[in-house]
């Protein structure tokens, strides 16, 4: 079995250990963010998820699609926000076609530490872009991910191509 070493993400993974599990939930904070504060990765609202761009993206245009309210067991979810997140995930792959024309794309969740999650407490899902031969010698060698570009100017386009997808 061949292996695929990722350096950098067992530094951000670290960055939660020594996290007190009452402190304020990234996730739930960034629900109260301004869209067009350039401080926010907020892309696109929702009634009851919302669209944010990952501050650790694996490739240029990963977004995550996160339930509103704040709870870890898929099973939770209701019914409407279950059809949402499923409605948010199919805008979010028609914008980031739009705006960075990706080859195929990994989506899913990682629900629970176990299974990945960096955050296990809110649960929330990954739409990564990914293009024919994206990986290359930079994270195994460097420890770096080179992503292409900058993450507000990749925010700034994924607003405007969710607005005009969602006819706003």
């Amino acid at each position: 079995m061949e292996k695929m070493w990722s350096p950098w993400r067992s530094v951000y993974i670290e960055s939660f250990k020594d996290k007190d599990e009452n402190e304020a939930c990234v996730f739930c904070a960034a629900q109260n963010e301004d869209i067009n504060d350039d401080a926010s990765l907020k892309v696109y609202e929702g009634k009851t998820a919302f669209v944010i761009m990952n501050l650790y993206p694996y490739n240029n245009g990963h977004l995550m699609i996160v339930p509103r309210r704040h709870l870890s067991d898929y099973s939770e979810l209701s019914k409407e926000e279950r059809y949402e997140v499923a409605d948010l995930m199919d805008l979010a792959i028609k914008a980031l076609k739009k705006v960075v024309s990706p080859h195929g794309f990994n989506v899913g969740a990682n629900l629970g530490r176990a299974a990945g999650a960096g955050i296990d407490q809110h649960m929330h899902f990954h739409i990564v872009p990914r293009w024919s031969g994206d990986t290359n010698f930079m994270p195994v060698l460097g420890e770096v991910k080179v992503i292409s570009q900058e993450l507000l100017v990749t925010k700034k386009a994924l607003i405007k191509a969710f607005n005009e997808l969602a006819g706003k």
